[in-house]
């Protein structure tokens, strides 16, 4: 009897040092990607260029002919068989580096892509990562001729499959507005979702954070979610929702959302807009990090980033800090009253944070008392929508109410404000 297992694919990564970032770091990052795609990291190669406007840099070959020349030799010696570049390389670069090297290459957007369509188990999911995949081929159709003709299987030939692959513009075009159509229509689903919440008062707490900082291990902590828990990058990528008692007694959705990284490609933000939408309109926001881990601060200022690219920068915010079992204490700049301290997997400091959940979430609601005026049958509507009613009182001026106002909107009623209790 034999055991028939699948080899992993040798790789080496490849790249540019330009004093933009720390490539050390970034190929670091990379690796992980790799080896959650399945691949073993060889080696790594840095070309060291003097800026990022380098007339080189942007080459045919993305490096120096003499660095290529090196990585060529070490992978015919090696016999590797995946050339993995950290930075987006066009058509044309992808195809000579392998028609120099005689070893098929992928970028780094590739290989995220790849996790993608390999993580993706929703209907939504897969169609999300097939646009993604779509949208980044589209523009490489010319140079990729050769590559993508190549009948092989493993890391970055995952998702839509070969024969899209090989499929012309026209094709691909039609391809794309087939998927956008159709995630439109989840999207619409899922808009209506959030608005029969909002019609029902119903608060929503969104978990967001870099991959693999446990966001997932939190949820199953805080709710028995069942989610997929694993250390690797994306293990989860499909949003989860789930209720949540908090020690007030107050009910919640609980929300899990994909994972960020560090430069996440475009294709993948514009594709999952509205399973990221689900973070911009949560009335609270839990910004979870892994305290462990060294590079800590740029991952806190990588989802904070993309957070704000999303229309989150006025949504409260609460910092979580993870994994307080593997850390060895010492002080942080970046700790303040907005922050608690829990190791998810050992289920401390949960009490903390369902506390400070409670704490947050009243600190975002005033109870008012307004006369809205026939008039502003809009503004009137807004408050059902995203605040609650408490009393109702329809009078000769206009409609009387006592309603839970979310600060967000105290500008607009500031006008009609009769009476406050705070």
């Amino acid at each position: 009897m034999y055991i028939n297992e699948e080899q992993r694919q040798t790789a080496v990564l490849v790249g540019v040092y330009t004093g933009e970032y720390d490539v050390d770091v970034s190929l670091d990052e990379l690796e992980e990607l790799a080896n959650t795609a399945g691949a073993e990291v060889v080696a790594k190669f840095v070309q060291k260029m003097n800026s990022i406007n380098h007339p080189n840099y942007h080459s045919a070959t993305y490096v120096r002919s003499g660095k290529l020349e090196e990585i060529k030799h070490f992978c015919e010696m090696q016999q590797i068989d995946l050339l993995i570049f950290d930075d987006e390389l066009t058509g044309i670069q992808l195809r000579n580096i392998e028609q120099i090297t005689n070893v098929r290459v992928i970028d780094r957007t590739m290989l995220i892509l790849d996790i993608f369509a390999m993580r993706a188990s929703s209907k939504e999911g897969k169609l999300q990562v097939e646009l993604a995949q779509q949208k980044y081929l589209m523009p490489r159709l010319i140079g990729l001729g050769t590559v993508l003709s190549r009948q092989a299987g493993g890391i970055g030939t995952r998702g839509p499959g070969e024969t899209k692959l090989e499929s012309d513009r026209r094709h691909i075009r039609r391809r794309i507005d087939k998927l956008t159509q159709e995630l439109q229509e989840l999207e619409r689903q899922r808009e209506r979702t959030r608005q029969r919440r909002r019609k029902n008062s119903v608060i929503t707490v969104a978990i967001v954070g870099y991959t693999n900082v446990g966001k997932s291990t939190l949820l199953n902590a805080l709710t028995n979610a069942g989610v997929l828990e694993k250390n690797q990058l994306f293990a989860t990528l499909d949003p989860t929702a789930r209720e949540l008692k908090l020690p007030d007694g107050q009910k919640v959705v609980l929300i899990d959302t994909v994972g960020f990284i560090n430069r996440l490609p475009h294709q993948l933000v514009e594709a999952f807009q509205s399973t990221l939408e689900e973070a911009a309109s949560a009335d609270l926001i839990l910004n979870v990090c892994d305290i462990s881990n060294p590079m800590m601060e740029q991952q806190l200022e990588v989802t904070k980033s993309i957070l704000n690219d999303l229309g989150c920068a006025e949504t409260p915010m609460l910092t979580v800090y993870n994994k307080t079992d593997l850390y060895q204490w010492q002080s942080m700049a970046t700790i303040t009253n907005k922050s608690v301290f829990i190791s998810a997997k050992q289920n401390k400091g949960i009490d903390d944070l369902l506390n400070a959940i409670c704490k947050q979430l009243a600190e975002q609601i005033r109870t008012m008392d307004l006369l809205i005026p026939y008039t502003e049958g809009a503004l009137l509507d807004k408050i059902r929508r995203f605040g609650k009613i408490i009393q109702e009182d329809y009078q000769t001026e206009g409609v009387c109410v006592r309603a839970n106002i979310d600060i967000k909107m105290l500008k607009l009623v500031a006008p009609y404000v009769i009476e406050s209790d705070k």
